[in-house]
């Protein structure tokens, strides 16, 4: 799918993926206190981790993009 996309497209991937490794990486260092943290509400640390999965996925999906298309 690579040679489909115009320049332009290929940088506005490569910044989102970004954008969405740090939230991702921010998340996990959240994450990662309230869990030490005994006070905080587990429902809100699920909330993170899904959010975390989600933001997964999405780098994922946008790396797909990237790779061009192979024929068999």
């Amino acid at each position: 799918m690579l040679s489909s996309l115009s320049d332009e497209e290929i940088r506005k991937i490569k910044t989102t993926m970004i954008e969405l490794e740090r939230e991702h990486h921010e998340l996990n260092l959240l994450i990662d206190q309230l869990v030490r943290d005994p006070i905080i509400e587990e429902l809100h640390i699920k909330r993170l981790k899904k959010r975390k999965l989600q933001l997964k996925d999405q780098l994922v999906r946008l790396a797909d993009r990237l790779i061009p298309d192979i024929l068999a």
